[in-house]
C-alpha cells in the first residue's frame, strides 16, 4: 500500500504538465471567476455531499431539494414560468442528448415508429447534437451559415416538415459566438408543431444579464427547451449543467426523457438522465454557488466579461491582419486572418494561437469548416473570456498584438503532401479509413503523436481540414485513445 502523501505528491507532479486551470490564461474549457471564495463554496459543497447517489433522492431528500432550487433559479434566470420543469444532468452533452431524446419520443407518439424523424439545426450548432441524432436514429439535417457564422432563419425554416422532431438554436454558437435568431425560428416552428431548444450550454449563465439582446429564451413564442451549463459561466465544477422544459407540453416533454422499467429482478429503476448512479457533488457546488451568487452575484461577474470582450475586440481592430469573425456577443469571440489585406499582412489565427503559447496564453484552435453546399466558414481561433480574464486584461492584450506581429505574413501551415500521401495510400476512396496501426502510423508521420499543453497545433488542423472527415476522426479517435492506453 502506497503512503497517502506519496499518491497525492504523484498527482501534484501529473498536474504541473497540465495547463493552468485559474488565472484566465487558457480561453477554453475552463470558467475562472476569479474569486477565491466560489472555489472553497465549491470544495466544501462537494465534500459535504460526496457519499450521497443521486440515483435514489427518495433515500437521499436533500439531493430533490437542491435540484428543486437549482432548476427554480435556471427557470427564473431565463424568463420561464410555473408550468417550466427540468432536471440537473452531467454536463451540457447530456442536456442536448435529453432533449433530442424527449422530442424524438413526443414525435413517435404522433407518427408511430415507421419512419425516421429529422433533427434540424444550424451548421455551427454543436456537435453534441450529431452524437444525440446517431444514438437516438434521427437524421442530422444541418442548415448551412454564412461565411462569418451568420444564420438566415428564412434558411432553417424552409426545413421544417412533418418528419422534424427537434429544430435547435444556439445562444449563442460556440465556434462563432453569434445568437442565433430565435426570434423568428421558434415562432416558425410552434406554427408546424415543431418543438424548438435553445441550446444556452455556453451562454445560458451569461445572457440573462447581457444588455440589449433579442429575446431569446422562454420570453420567446414557440421554444420548447432551453439547455444552461453550471460547470461553465455557472462556474460550479464539471460536470453539471440545468435542461428546462417548457411550453404546452413542457411535463410531458420531460417525462418523455426518463427511462423507467420494473422488468427485472431487482429494485424498480427510473432514471430522469441518462447515468444512474451519479456523484450528487457537481449538484451540490453548483446549488452553493447558485445560492451565493444570486443574480446581483452573477451580474457582476457578467460585467467583467463585458468589459473583457470590450477591450479584446478594441485590440484586434488596431491589429492589422486580424479580424473578428461576425458580430458575436456574450463570452466567446472567433478571430480570423483578415482577408482583405494582401497576404504579407495577414494574421494567420493557427499561427497566432501556437505563437500565443510561448507568450504563456491559450486560445483554441478551430479548423476551416465547408458546409453543405460548399460555403465554408474559414479557420479561426476560438476566446472565451471569463471574469479572471479582466485581471490580466493588459497582459493579454499586449501578448495578442506581439505574436500577431510575430507571425504576420507567415502563410498557414500546409499538410497537402500528407493528405496527398493518405489518399494515395486509398485512405478516404469508397470510405476506407485507417485501423488502428496504421492510423498511429499517419500521426506520427504527421508529428501528432505527441500532446502535451504547449504542443503547436497548427499543421495537425490544417491536415484535419484537408482530409476526408472520416479519415481525420480516425486519427483524432486513435489519439485520444491512445493517450490514455496503458503503457
Amino acid at each position: 500500500m502506497r503512503r497517502a502523501g506519496d499518491v497525492l505528491d504523484r498527482l501534484r507532479e501529473l498536474r504541473a504538465a497540465d495547463a493552468p486551470t485559474h488565472g484566465g490564461r487558457v480561453l477554453s474549457y475552463v470558467y475562472d471567476s476569479g474569486l477565491d471564495e466560489l472555489d472553497e463554496l465549491a470544495d466544501a459543497a462537494a465534500r459535504l455531499a460526496r457519499p450521497l447517489n443521486g440515483l435514489d433522492p427518495t433515500v437521499f431528500p436533500s439531493i430533490a431539494a437542491m435540484e428543486r432550487e437549482v432548476i427554480g433559479f435556471a427557470r427564473r434566470m431565463l424568463h420561464g414560468g410555473r408550468s417550466v420543469v427540468g432536471s440537473v444532468t452531467s454536463g451540457g452533452t447530456e442536456s442536448c442528448l435529453l432533449a433530442v431524446k424527449a422530442a424524438r419520443e413526443l414525435w413517435r407518439a404522433r407518427h408511430g415508429h415507421e419512419g425516421r424523424p429529422r433533427l434540424v439545426a444550424p451548421a455551427t450548432a454543436h456537435a453534441a447534437f450529431q452524437k444525440a441524432a446517431l444514438l437516438f436514429d434521427l437524421d442530422y439535417d444541418p442548415v448551412p451559415c454564412a461565411p462569418d457564422g451568420t444564420l438566415d432563419p428564412a434558411d432553417i425554416i424552409a426545413r421544417l416538415d412533418d418528419d422534424v422532431a427537434l429544430v435547435v438554436v444556439s445562444a449563442p454558437a460556440y465556434p462563432t459566438g453569434l445568437l442565433d435568431p430565435v426570434g423568428a425560428v421558434a415562432p416558425a416552428a410552434a406554427d408546424r408543431g415543431i418543438p424548438c431548444h435553445v441550446d444556452a450550454c455556453f451562454g445560458g449563465f451569461v445572457l440573462p444579464w447581457w444588455p440589449k439582446l433579442p429575446a431569446w429564451d422562454f420570453r420567446v413564442r414557440g421554444v420548447t427547451s432551453i439547455s444552461a451549463d453550471l460547470h461553465k459561466f455557472g462556474y460550479a465544477p464539471k460536470g453539471v449543467s440545468v435542461l428546462l422544459h417548457g411550453g404546452r407540453d413542457g411535463r410531458r416533454s420531460r417525462r418523455a426523457q426518463f427511462f423507467a422499467t420494473t422488468r427485472w429482478a431487482g429494485y424498480p429503476v427510473v432514471n430522469p438522465t441518462l447515468l444512474g448512479s451519479r456523484s450528487a457533488s457537481p449538484l451540490a457546488a453548483g446549488w452553493a454557488i447558485t445560492q451565493h451568487l444570486g443574480d446581483a452575484g452573477y451580474a457582476e461577474l457578467t460585467g467583467a466579461i463585458r468589459r473583457t470582450a470590450t477591450a479584446v475586440r478594441r485590440t484586434v481592430a488596431g491589429i492589422r491582419g486580424l479580424v473578428v469573425l461576425g458580430d458575436p456577443v456574450g463570452p466567446a469571440i472567433a478571430v480570423v486572418a483578415d482577408e482583405t489585406v494582401p497576404p504579407a499582412d495577414r494574421v494567420d489565427p493557427h499561427r497566432l494561437a501556437d505563437a500565443l503559447v510561448g507568450r504563456g496564453w491559450k486560445i483554441q484552435h478551430q479548423p476551416g469548416f465547408t458546409q453543405p453546399g460548399g460555403v465554408r466558414i474559414p479557420h479561426s481561433a476560438h476566446l472565451t473570456l471569463t471574469p479572471a480574464l479582466e485581471q490580466g486584461i493588459g497582459e493579454f492584450t499586449a501578448a495578442l498584438a506581439a505574436a500577431s506581429d510575430e507571425v504576420r505574413g507567415v502563410p498557414p501551415a500546409d499538410a497537402g503532401a500528407l493528405a496527398a500521401a493518405m489518399r494515395a495510400l486509398g485512405y478516404g476512396e469508397g470510405g476506407r479509413v485507417p485501423g488502428p496501426r496504421a492510423a498511429w502510423m499517419l500521426l506520427r508521420l504527421a508529428g501528432a503523436a505527441k500532446v502535451d499543453a504547449d504542443a503547436p497545433l497548427a499543421t495537425l488542423m490544417a491536415l484535419i481540414e484537408r482530409l476526408p472527415a472520416p479519415v481525420s476522426e480516425a486519427l483524432l479517435s486513435e489519439l485520444l485513445a491512445r493517450l490514455s492506453d496503458p503503457r
